[in-house]
């Protein structure tokens, strides 16, 4: 009886199935790998560039208001809600997955200023031009299903009337008080037609307000006299009082670093200060042409991002001066209010054009389920790039951005207009008495006055 022997390689035994891959070992001793570092820089170089040829941030443009969007909110307990509210005071939750909106929110006369929903998920706050603030209870009832017939179409729960219009609210975290910004800071109970308490500061009008992550008591404020105000619900009277040259249209606390917080400026800034000591900023952002409208963090707290009157949506490192991502069409308008998503995976932006726009906060990013081989292999990338961004050729591949004809040409301006104040600066030190002439940073260069 013959007996047949199947030879079989060593690698299939080492292999489940023969469809697997075949495993490989390496010897990482350094001696045999000579040109690591050379191979490290090339791939580093690819990933760089392909990064270009895959960055495609915007997802869908979003349509259904009649009018500007001026204001959204998020719910913490949804990833794919959005509630937008807009000039002609109609307020929508939209579904980012499907793009539809699953609810509406009529009741306002005039431009929705603010929307806030509670920590809880339950309850929507919005207030306008009209003078009252409306309550709203989110019902799970229809969500995910697009908008038709009358059982989206939601009435308020409760409504608060007051003496002026209101530009601005927020939800305390953990609790059923609110507060609304407008001719003073108003806080409201939810169980209560009347605010509980009001506080002012020589403001004809306050801009915006919001409730700080950490310290539940505490929220900030901008108003039209370029302030801006720290309070403390615990307290009688306001904490302390920054003013600057021009004014702040939004303000947004760092939810890692609560002590932290970044202003929206009129001067095509945004500011971040410490509330321990205002008295000069920690970081200068600058890279917009025009004034900064709306800003919000990420969950991280690593990024934020902002909406700008020259119609565009910039992202900014928390610590960096200049924004590392910029976003813009040609069909979107002046932008009024800018969100990023709860998983810090999306950005939304609201602009003049009647358009809820959702782009991706990393341009190149690959969506959906990852293998885990392509996870570490873009792990891999991020680490490579990260090693070598500072060589030239890397550095200027990845800082080049294209921008609008009108955006090139005025930040163009704006750095001739830099360099020429540094030169007579320089020219005035150099000619004057040593000492006389004193050399103001940045960073405190706009701030006019403390208060306390």
């Amino acid at each position: 009886m013959k007996v047949k022997v199947i030879s079989r390689s060593a690698d299939e035994f080492t292999r489940e199935r023969s469809q697997d891959l075949q495993r490989v070992f390496r010897n990482y001793d350094p001696a045999l790998h000579a040109q690591a570092r050379a191979q490290e820089y090339v791939r580093a170089l690819n990933a760089t560039k392909l990064d270009k040829i895959f960055a495609k941030p915007f997802l869908a443009a979003m349509s259904g208001h009649i009018d500007a969007i001026s204001s959204m909110a998020k719910d913490p307990h949804h990833l794919k809600n959005i509630f937008t509210g807009s000039m002609d005071g109609d307020i929508r939750l939209w579904d980012i997955a499907t793009r539809h909106t699953i609810q509406q929110f009529p009741g306002h006369r005039g431009a929705v200023r603010g929307l806030a929903v509670s920590t809880d998920g339950e309850w929507l706050a919005s207030c306008g031009d009209d003078c009252v603030v409306r309550l709203w209870e989110i019902s799970a009832a229809g969500i995910g299903e697009s908008i038709g017939g009358s059982n989206n179409i939601q009435k308020p729960a409760a409504t608060y009337v007051g003496k002026n219009s209101f530009r601005a609210v927020d939800h305390q975290w953990d609790s059923d008080i609110f507060a609304t910004a407008g001719a003073q800071v108003d806080i409201w109970d939810r169980n209560r037609s009347e605010p509980i308490n009001s506080f002012s500061w020589g403001a004809d009008t306050v801009i915006s307000v919001r409730f700080n992550p950490a310290e539940k008591d505490i929220f900030a404020t901008t108003a039209s006299d370029r302030s801006i105000t720290l309070y403390d619900l615990r307290m009688a009277s306001p904490l302390h009082k920054l003013i600057m040259q021009t004014r702040n249209n939004a303000i947004a606390w760092n939810p890692r670093e609560p002590m932290n917080f970044t202003a929206a400026n009129e001067d095509c800034n945004c500011y971040s200060y410490d509330m321990r000591r205002m008295n000069i900023s920690t970081c200068v952002h600058q890279d917009h042409v025009s004034s900064v409208m709306d800003i919000d963090y990420s969950p991280s707290g690593r990024e934020f991002v902002t909406g700008s009157y020259d119609r565009t949506v910039r992202i900014f490192p928390y610590n960096g001066g200049h924004s590392r991502e910029i976003y813009h069409t040609k069909r979107m308008q002046r932008v009024f209010c800018v969100k990023f998503s709860c998983d810090a995976t999306y950005v939304l932006s609201g602009s003049d054009d009647t358009n809820l726009r959702l782009w991706k906060a990393k341009a190149s990013e690959q969506l959906g389920v990852l293998l885990p081989r392509e996870r570490k292999k873009h792990e891999y990338m991020e680490s490579v790039k990260n090693r070598f961004k500072h060589l030239p050729e890397i550095k200027r591949i990845d800082r080049h951005r294209h921008l609008p004809k009108p955006i090139f040409k005025a930040a163009a301006l704006r750095h001739t207009m830099r360099l020429a104040e540094k030169k007579k600066q320089d020219r005035k030190r150099a000619h004057s008495k040593p000492g006389s002439v004193v050399t103001i940073p940045m960073r405190k260069k706009r701030i006019v006055t403390e208060l306390e």
